[in-house]
């Protein structure tokens, strides 16, 4: 009987995928670890293994295929002694959205590289006249126009990774030019009014967040509740700790805001809740899921159990997380399971702003920009900086007493840095 090669479910969260591309062809020798497919996923493009040998029979799912539903078979392996009768009756490829199909044009335009992040999980081999590499060379290749097959890869047994498409000679450039694909048809009557464009494919990733806010959207029911907070004592704290000759980091603000959120929801753990349908789940403990910007979407690495943590070890942490998402290297694990997040746009001078609550978590801080502000105090104008927070929260699990004690305890922080201490 055939060894079946079924769509993995590489996240919680996973319900159906692509396969972006098949990396072995019918007839090929597949050994335990071998790398068959490349698999789209709703958060990033992940390799699936062989875990048994033989020879791949059959591919069920043809590349580019969509909405290829978690357990369903996409590929067919004989084992030793059988040949391709013992294909027959075998599971036919599962009802799935095939991809969409460029639409012809006179003057196409190239189409930039693909936006879904790419984890490096397994790198992957040269193995006869079939060039193999890790995802993230591939795409580096493809950035910079060179021919994988003209590289000698340094991984295990051959394998192309990263370095070896940066320490490829710039002129390696491809054997043959790769036809540009037009732009898509895209079948919207309105779009007959717009003037020219260029239709980039969604990626998985854009799909899955434009889904997923949308139902946040319709169905959470938001309020938003906005505090001003002076920042210039922690501005100060910050450039001392920053300025220490021993310390080998450098504390952002974001860092404060990070430890600070997790200090006010143990404080007022009413605000540190998701809503079910049979219950209010109040978490024990703080994980936040800070907000990175990558190409083709967002994700939202997770800092564990920040309240226990030193700013120091928050700083390490949020810059190792935020550079293994934009390099795509992420494991589920370490994106899902935050229990509040934090999108900070004051780096853009945005002064203040509202987000979308990311389900099953119960609320989400916005933070603007730092700006200077003539304010009263006892009745004498003076000069502060001042940053906008404004906390959107889901009114089935958390009112809006919960919010306002919330935002207060968290302005209360980072106005007086010596409570990081308490």
């Amino acid at each position: 009987m055939p060894i079946q090669i079924l769509m993995p479910a590489l996240s919680p969260t996973m319900t159906e995928g692509k396969i972006a591309k098949w990396l072995i062809k019918e007839g090929d020798t597949v050994e335990s670890g071998d790398v068959l497919a490349e698999i789209e996923t709703d958060k990033a493009t992940m390799e699936v293994e062989a875990v048994d040998e033989g020879t791949l029979g059959k591919i069920v799912v043809a590349e580019g295929t969509e909405g290829v539903p978690v357990n369903q078979i996409i590929a067919l392996i004989l084992e030793d002694g059988e040949d391709k009768s013992a294909l027959d009756g075998a599971t036919e490829a599962p009802t799935a959205k095939p991809a969409p199909t460029p639409a012809p044009a006179a003057e196409p335009a190239p189409v930039a590289p693909t936006l879904a992040p790419a984890p490096a999980a397994t790198a992957l081999s040269q193995t006869g006249s079939r060039t193999i590499a890790s995802p993230l060379a591939r795409r580096l290749a493809t950035e910079r126009g060179i021919d994988l097959a003209a590289i000698s890869g340094s991984g295990p047994r051959g394998r192309i990774v990263k370095s070896d498409v940066e320490g490829a000679a710039p002129g390696t450039a491809p054997s043959a030019a790769t036809p540009p694909v037009a732009g898509l048809n895209v079948d919207d009557p309105l779009l007959g009014t717009m003037p020219e464009y260029e239709a980039v494919p969604n990626s998985s990733i854009r799909k899955i967040i434009a889904q997923r806010l949308t139902e946040s959207a319709r169905e959470v029911p938001h309020f938003n509740i906005s505090m001003d907070v002076e920042i210039d004592t922690l501005l100060d704290t910050r450039k001392r700790l920053n300025a220490k000759e021993d310390g080998d980091f450098k504390i952002s603000v974001n860092d404060f805001i990070v430890k600070a959120s997790a200090l006010a929801l143990l404080r007022v753990p009413a605000a540190n809740a998701s809503y079910t349908e049979e219950s209010t789940l109040f978490y024990k403990r703080a994980d936040i899921s800070v907000a990175v910007s990558i190409d083709g979407g967002l994700i939202t690495p997770v800092v564990r159990d920040a309240a226990n943590k030193g700013l120091a070890a928050i700083s390490g942490e949020v810059k190792t997380l935020a550079g293994r998402a934009k390099a795509g290297q992420l494991q589920p694990e370490e994106y899902q399971g935050g229990t509040f997040t934090i999108s900070n746009l004051g780096m853009f001078g945005v002064k203040s702003f509202t987000s979308i609550i990311n389900p099953p978590q119960g609320a989400i801080l916005s933070v603007g920009a730092g700006e200077q502000h003539a304010i009263v105090k006892s009745g004498a104008l003076s000069i502060a900086t001042v940053m906008s927070l404004s906390l959107a929260v889901d009114h089935r699990c958390i009112d809006g007493a919960t919010a306002a004690a919330f935002i207060k305890e968290l302005k209360g922080i980072l106005e007086e840095p010596l409570q990081f201490m308490l």
